[in-house]
C-alpha cells in the first residue's frame, strides 16, 4: 500500500497541534517519572480514512480495556484519544528474558476538518481495535443562478 500525499489535500499531520517531544522534555523535567510511564505513546499507532460518509480512526490497543481508553472532541474540532496500558505484574520467582510490549500512558490528538460532525462521533472496541467514526456533513454544492444577458 502507498501513500500519496498532495498538497491540495486536507493533512492533519501537518497541523502543529502539539509536539510530544517538547511535552516530554518540560515534563522530563517536573515528573521524571511521567516520561517513563508514556513509554506507550509513540507506538500507538493509528489510521485515518476518510469515507465518502464519514472519517473513520482505527487504533491498535491490544490488552487494553474499554474502560481504560477515552475518546474526546475538545476545543470544538480536535478528537484526542488516550488511555493506559497496563504493566503486567511481577512476581517475586519471575525471570524476564525480553520485555517488548509497551505499557504506559498514550494520547494521541487529530484536528477534525470542517466537514465533521462533532456532535455525532461513536466509538467501538472490538479485539482489540478501537474504531472512531466522524461522520461528515453533506457538502452543499453553491447555488448557481443564471443572469441573462440583455442587450
Amino acid at each position: 500500500m502507498s501513500l500519496v500525499r498532495r498538497s491540495n489535500v486536507f493533512d492533519p499531520f501537518s497541523l502543529d497541534l502539539w509536539d510530544p517531544f517538547d511535552a516530554f522534555r518540560s515534563l522530563s523535567e517536573t515528573r521524571p517519572n511521567f516520561v517513563s510511564d508514556t513509554s506507550a505513546f509513540a507506538n500507538t499507532r493509528i489510521d485515518w480514512k476518510e469515507t465518502p460518509e464519514a472519517h473513520v480512526f482505527k487504533a491498535d490497543l491490544p490488552g487494553v480495556k474499554k474502560e481504560e481508553v477515552k475518546v474526546e472532541v475538545e476545543e470544538g474540532r480536535v478528537l484526542q484519544i488516550s488511555g493506559e496500558r497496563s504493566k503486567e505484574s511481577e512476581e517475586k520467582n519471575d525471570k524476564w528474558h525480553r520485555v517488548e510490549r509497551s505499557s504506559g500512558k498514550f494520547l494521541r490528538r487529530f484536528r477534525l476538518p470542517e466537514n465533521a460532525k462533532v456532535d455525532q462521533v461513536k466509538a467501538t472496541m472490538e479485539n482489540g481495535v478501537l474504531t472512531v467514526t466522524v461522520p461528515k456533513e453533506e457538502v452543499k454544492k453553491p447555488e448557481v443562478k443564471s443572469i441573462e444577458i440583455s442587450g
